[in-house]
């Protein structure tokens, strides 16, 4: 209760004291008046209200471990769970007191069997969230469920099998020891030309084994014990090394009694005599071996091939660089490394395997050490610690930003960067949760321009080009004064131009010569996230995670390198992130292409050539728009456009190319959008644009004399049975030829959009702590949400699925989301009602990578939700 002041009690007292009938005597006299004390006033809270969609290309197991989530069981294959294709589907599984607690820890959930159609060729990836503490297998079963037909079982973080021929199939993921979440991949068709399956490759009755530590010099009465119970003999010796042994054959079919039986052994019972049934077996008992006391790693011996594919196994998945003509480009240029890109961020994983020897020395002007998180201020070492980016997950920024740029190309690993060739500086100004000042972006700005700064100190060699994928703040004459600063000496500064589907101005890409970057998806529309406004100059990739709309099982978001922290094990990886973040480094990329063929470009050139539409393709209202600015970035014009300014002329090499290789309709979209364009320079004419199928169909919407241009896709399932179709559209032109591939599903009911139970965190920005958490069970795709008598303060809200059920959203293979995006949440000032706070959640993808010998800790920060 407020204090009254010292005036206001002392009244009061009198009238108490004359009403208690003190002095007066007379019945006539006038009874005084007693005020009453005043209320406190009612403390004011406010409401948040909102809702949370998911696409359908993403679904659900229908059994995991989450207790809040209704199960419906899909443990055999009789209780098949049908699902769609394509999809990403995140799940669970389980063998009995594994895992986290929950719906599924005492009686395990070892199996998860799905219904789904596949076409010929059809990729299927499983993607294991914690391979250090479960190990799971991908089993292929014919539509009865009598007969397992290939199987996939590495003992890796990633699992891959291909659909033999078109047909329905069952889908088998299966927890041979501990409990994971993992992420179902089912996508296109195979990349890879020459790929075996794990299967094919096992050389069955031999395994490599290697004992640990003293055992190893001591071995008698192991190896006594191993060739009693799995009847091994040894092919080769080798102290303190792996060594090959041989094994009985069929010894899990004899009465063994010294063999235990093994997780998985009842599936041989559905495996046909011969190669499938030997590499199952051999398989099981690899891995009993690896569970036994003594051994230090037991694996089966495999076969290997010569690879045929191309060089960056991940490149197939980074859909982004053929929409913006990249592959014709580096028919030119890959990028020279005397051009040197700034990227402007929250770090990098130097050790990372795919950006080692792209860097040059940068700098880490975060100047809050509780910010900095890495001990002290600003230093020479940019490496980024590892803190969570304001979401649950590990989003490493700075380094996905920098693979876009750089990471290396023709390595047999991973990603390729835009500009492969150029080299990264980096530069740390963004601390804890991604955030960071003007002063301290402006101190990195002022370094990598070779300007007077905080540090000290200059680089050996000034950027050619300055990334900033980050922004916020109101205009500043300042800052506005750096970058004339910057352009004047010839810099090119490219930045993102924000996330929040706002056409208010966004600092720094409105600045006046900064080239402020917007965001497409994968079918080259404006991003739904994406800001827009007279400052905008150009767009390119900043993809969208929540959809597939090219059918390879993944989620559309820009891949590039990163890293993933499960259980406190430290992996190198590559993520699928969206953003405008993600558009600006494409730019940035193209731009150090020009540079590597025509050094004496300065910003003025650029900016001019840009202007000019000499370096996009133009999209949106003819001429300068303010959702595209002057286009889509188109990297080979920009090459023939840098050529051009020295004079010389490019070589001749026309080329039809399309806008995607693969259209995926799904089973709700009816028209899709497709360019076809010369990818080359020299005289093109498209001859013949033709559908393989009745339903599909084609129509020019924007195309020139030589018919190239946009063409609109569209089907019609009206006359077609239940199913999963491919169609394809064939483009002869008067140079090459080219397919585009087409799916399309029709009334698949297991395509309703569902990522499992949806914690909705309001996370207070003070305390760093849920303060208030809704759970949403969710209907045809969307999860609504309210939260009431909220305080004032500063918040965020975080999304995400716990199919572990280990109390922590945003896990690896759970969906996850924010206000307003995960790339950049928003900070939610709460002095009113807050209504319509949408935004999607998706799952979070992560390909594996190599294991991390860095020296430094990143340290995770997982969203601990509230118990229920």
């Amino acid at each position: 209760m407020p204090k009254l002041c010292p005036s206001i009690i002392i009244i009061c007292a009198a009238l108490v004291s004359a009403a208690c009938g003190g002095g007066g005597s007379s019945a006539s006299s006038t009874a005084p008046v007693i005020m009453p004390e005043p209320s406190p006033p009612e403390p004011t809270t406010f409401a948040l209200t909102g809702t949370i969609s998911v696409s359908n290309s993403q679904s659900v197991d229908a059994d995991t471990n989450d207790p809040a989530h209704s199960a419906t069981a899909n443990d055999t294959p009789a209780q098949a769970q049908s699902i769609p294709s394509p999809t990403t589907l995140g799940g669970y599984v389980n063998q009995p007191g594994s895992g986290a607690t929950g719906r599924s820890f005492d009686d395990g959930d070892s199996d998860d069997f799905f219904r789904v159609n596949l076409l010929a060729g059809q990729q299927i990836n499983l993607l294991i969230a914690d391979p250090q503490l479960a190990d799971l297998e991908l089993l292929l079963w014919n539509t009865q469920g009598t007969e397992i037909l290939d199987f996939a079982a590495g003992g890796g973080a990633q699992e891959t099998l291909i659909a033999p021929a078109t047909g329905e199939y069952l889908l088998n993921v299966f927890a041979s020891a501990g409990g994971s979440n993992y992420i179902l991949a089912i996508g296109g068709a195979s990349a890879a030309v020459n790929t075996i399956s794990s299967r094919q490759a096992i050389i069955p009755w031999q395994a490599v084994v290697k004992y640990g530590g003293a055992i190893d010099a001591q071995l008698t009465g192991l190896q006594d014990e191993l060739a009693t119970s799995y009847a091994l003999t040894q092919r080769t010796a080798g102290l303190g090394r792996g060594r090959l042994l041989a094994m009985a054959q069929h010894q899990l079919c004899a009465d063994n009694s010294h063999h235990p039986a093994q997780p998985g052994q009842a599936k041989l019972a559905h495996m046909p005599a011969g190669p499938l049934h030997e590499s199952w077996e051999t398989l099981l008992t690899v891995k009993a071996i690896a569970r036994h006391h003594g051994v230090a790693y037991a694996e089966p011996n495999y076969r290997v091939q010569a690879q045929f594919e191309p060089d960056d196994e991940a490149y197939p998945l980074q859909w982004h660089y053929p929409l913006i003509a990249l592959p014709q480009a580096w028919d030119t240029s890959m990028g020279d490394a005397n051009v040197i890109i700034a990227v402007i961020d929250t770090g990098v994983l130097s050790n990372h395997p795919d950006l080692v020897g792209q860097l040059v020395q940068g700098y880490d002007f975060v100047r809050d050490i509780s910010s900095a998180q890495d001990g002290d201020g600003i230093d020479p070492d940019p490496e980024d610690p590892g803190i969570a980016l304001g979401s649950g997950s590990q989003n490493f920024h700075g380094t996905h930003v920098s693979g876009t740029v750089a990471a290396r190309g023709d390595n047999i690993l991973g990603v390729a960067g835009a500009a492969y060739g150029a080299r990264v500086m980096p530069l740390r100004a963004l601390g804890a949760g991604g955030g960071g000042t003007s002063y301290d972006v402006e101190q990195a700005v002022r370094f990598a321009a070779g300007l007077a700064n905080d540090s000290g100190t200059r680089p050996a060699q000034a950027a050619d080009i300055i990334n900033l994928s980050l922004g916020g703040g109101p205009f500043s004459a300042v800052s506005q004064q750096l970058y004339d600063e910057v352009h004047a000496a010839g810099i090119v500064v490219v930045a993102a131009a924000g996330n929040e589907a706002s056409t208010a101005p966004f600092y720094p890409a409105s600045y006046n010569n900064v080239i402020g970057v917007s965001a497409v998806d994968a079918q080259r529309r404006l991003a739904n996230y994406s800001n827009t406004g007279p400052n905008v100059d150009v767009a390119a990739p900043g993809g969208d995670n929540t959809v597939d709309l090219n059918g390879d099982g993944y989620p559309d978001g820009v891949l590039s390198t990163g890293a993933s922290i499960t259980d406190g094990s430290f992996s190198f990886a590559y993520s699928f992130q969206s953003g405008t973040s993600m558009a600006a480094p494409h730019v940035s990329g193209v731009l150090a292409l020009m540079l590597s063929v025509n050094p004496a470009l300065q910003a003025a050139d650029i900016h001019l050539l840009l202007e000019n539409g000499a370096l996009s393709d133009d999209l949106g209202p003819s001429g300068r728009d303010d959702a595209f600015g002057y286009g889509l970035i188109n990297a080979q014009q920009a090459l023939l456009a840098a050529l051009a300014a020295t004079g010389s002329a490019p070589t001749a090499n026309p080329r039809l190319i399309a806008s995607s290789r693969t259209l995926n309709f799904g089973s709700s979209a009816t028209t899709l959008e497709l360019t076809l364009r010369n990818g080359g320079n020299g005289p093109l004419e498209l001859l013949e644009l033709v559908s393989s199928e009745p339903w599909l169909r084609v129509n020019p919407v924007t195309v020139d004399a030589n018919d190239l241009g946009l063409y609109q896709v569209t089907i019609d399932r009206d006359d077609l049975p239940d199913g999963l179709y491919a169609a394809r559209l064939s483009a002869q032109s008067s140079v090459n030829d080219i397919i585009i591939n087409v799916i399309a599903t029709v009334g698949d009911p297991a395509s309703i959009a569902d990522v499992g139970v949806i914690y909705v965190l309001l996370y207070d920005l003070v305390t760093n702590e849920p303060v208030d958490q809704f759970v949403s069970s969710g209907s045809n795709g969307e999860y609504r949400f309210s939260f009431s008598n909220q305080p004032p303060g500063q918040y965020e809200i975080i999304a995400g699925s716990d199919a572990d059920n280990d109390l922590l959203i945003c896990d690896a293979g759970e969906a996850c989301g924010a206000w307003l995006s995960l790339d950049q949440p928003r900070q939610i000032e709460l002095n009113s009602d807050q209504t319509d706070l949408d935004f999607p959640v998706e799952y979070l993808v992560t390909l594996p990578g190599i294991s991390s010998n860095a020296t430094a800790t990143p340290v995770a920060r997982p969203y601990r939700r509230l118990p229920d």
